[in-house]
């Protein structure tokens, strides 16, 4: 990593609070075009970079297979890299300044029906013990916060207030937010806490959700485990935690939420992210219309 990457990192670091997930995605993407650029132009100055080299680079992504939706990811870390060295007087304009992102198709989440969630929650078989207990509790505060599930991996002991009955989550760039919990949410807390502390080792003790070895859950884990419960109850294809958030915004905009609350719950920066919910809710709209007007002849 060359100087300047390492102070972009720092920068990205200390000053954009950024999480490390996201420090390594730059990182990676940073020096896959320092690669490209040392191999095909024998160049190693990122800042005497034209837009002419940064579009072979994304032609040579493109090419590779990469959606579009990745290859603008990508250029996206570019462009921030280059704002920054805007901002330290490293160069006098950015390569990028007049690239247009590649067009992505726009993929519509498929929520989770509520029947669908009755049945996972209350009519399947989980397993005796601490870890049936965990994991319907999973489920249930997913659908009922709609925190991410980095936001629940993270999720600490001291982070639950019972007094208050909300939870404080740490989100995208270390951004904390307060969300309340249900009352019945509360109550299974309070079993599984009693639960949690017959373990015979707790190893990760600040973090909430842990193994039955006493560790912090990781990603692959959560994936799986709500992968594999509502295999049980859905034939949707994407059965994931996302899924699940993209189902309590839904489910609240159906049921009467308005844009701006369901915006506060998920942690949006700005309603433009939120929207993207509404188009179910309005298909939802339709149907309950269609069903309901006189004048739908059936």
């Amino acid at each position: 990593m060359s100087k300047l990457q390492q102070a972009f990192n720092d920068y990205l670091s200390k000053e954009r609070n950024c999480s490390p997930h996201t420090l390594l995605a730059y990182a990676r993407d940073l020096e896959s075009f320092a690669e490209f650029l040392s191999a095909t132009f024998d160049q190693h100055d990122l800042t005497d970079v034209n837009y002419s080299q940064i579009r072979n680079w994304i032609v040579s992504l493109v090419d590779s297979g990469i959606s579009n939706s990745s290859v603008n990811r990508k250029v996206s870390s570019l462009k921030a890299f280059y704002k920054f060295l805007l901002k330290t007087r490293e160069i006098d304009s950015s390569p990028l300044l007049k690239h247009k992102a590649l067009k992505t198709p726009k993929k519509l989440q498929i929520p989770f029906s509520e029947k669908e969630l009755d049945n996972v929650l209350n009519h399947i078989q989980y397993p005796d013990g601490f870890e049936g207990l965990r994991d319907r509790l999973v489920i249930d505060l997913f659908y009922t916060t709609g925190i991410r599930r980095a936001e629940l991996i993270g999720l600490k002991t001291q982070h639950i207030d019972f007094s208050t009955g909300t939870i404080k989550v740490l989100g995208k760039r270390n951004k904390e937010r307060i969300i309340p919990i249900l009352p019945i949410i509360s109550q299974q807390l309070h079993i599984y806490i009693k639960e949690r502390a017959n373990l015979e080792v707790i190893k990760d003790s600040e973090y909430f959700f842990i193994t039955l070895k006493g560790i912090k859950m990781n990603d692959s884990l959560v994936y799986r485990l709500i992968n594999n419960y509502f295999s049980n109850v859905s034939e949707k294809v994407k059965k994931s935690p996302h899924i699940l958030r993209h189902t309590f915004a839904t489910h609240l905009l159906n049921n009467g939420a308005d844009l701006n609350s369901v915006k506060e719950l998920l942690g949006h920066s700005s309603l433009a992210s939120t929207q993207v919910y509404t188009h179910n809710s309005l298909a939802e709209l339709k149907k309950v219309y269609g069903d309901a007007h006189p004048r739908n002849q059936k």
